[in-house]
């Protein structure tokens, strides 16, 4: 806390802005602990609000589009071969690449508040060439909700930041687990009901013949 404040008093939103930036790219910073103290901030009135929200927001949307255009452009093999260096193991990889063949492309949507998946999402999306508007349809509403959340956590509970962060953190992850069950389920009752509608139009097609 008092090492991101410190880091907040001498850089403000430019230390947001490249902070999720590179946090995008995998690369090490808290993200959730420099927004949240840039809403507390703003609590304090140091700062304001909309453009902490702005700046997080930017670097870490075109952070991971960057991330993705990686993807897209070098390909599996690359990343088999060097992702290591960005903690992008091929065993990861080939994790993350089975979430987005089970759960499909609605997963970006809570990739945010996934840690390790926010920050692979990018590249693992243009890997698997996932189409460029839906990538950023999703991941777009994903940094919306995530940057709002975190910066709001810190403009509304002020002196109570440090505890509340650790609930935010723990809590996000149930979030996230009970948004991918409910985006399973749904996809269970959508193949369920085609399956029945393939069902009756065999059975009439059996009587009426």
């Amino acid at each position: 806390m008092e090492w991101m404040n410190v880091l907040f008093e001498q850089y403000g939103y430019v230390l947001l802005f490249f902070g999720l930036f590179a946090e995008s790219l995998a690369l090490p910073f808290p993200g959730e602990l420099a927004m949240a103290i840039s809403g507390n901030m703003a609590y304090l009135g140091n700062s304001n609000i909309w453009l902490d929200m702005l700046f997080s927001f930017s670097g870490a949307v075109i952070g991971t589009m960057l991330t993705y255009w990686l993807g897209r452009r070098l390909g599996a093999p690359f990343f088999a071969k060097y992702g290591k260096y960005i903690f992008l193991k091929r065993e990861r990889l080939d994790k993350l690449s089975s979430w987005f063949g089970k759960y499909g492309t609605k997963i970006i949507l809570v990739s945010y508040f996934v840690p390790g998946l926010r920050h692979f999402t990018g590249y693992v999306s243009g890997i698997m060439n996932i189409r460029l508007g839906t990538f950023m349809l999703y991941n777009t509403a994903s940094a919306v909700i995530w940057v709002a959340f975190y910066v709001s956590v810190g403009r509304l509970f002020g002196p109570q930041l440090e505890q509340l962060l650790h609930l935010a953190s723990a809590y996000s992850w149930r979030a996230a687990a009970l948004l991918i069950a409910g985006f399973a389920l749904m996809l269970y009752i959508k193949k369920l009901r085609v399956k029945l509608q393939r069902k009756r139009v065999d059975e009439r097609g059996f009587s009426e013949s």
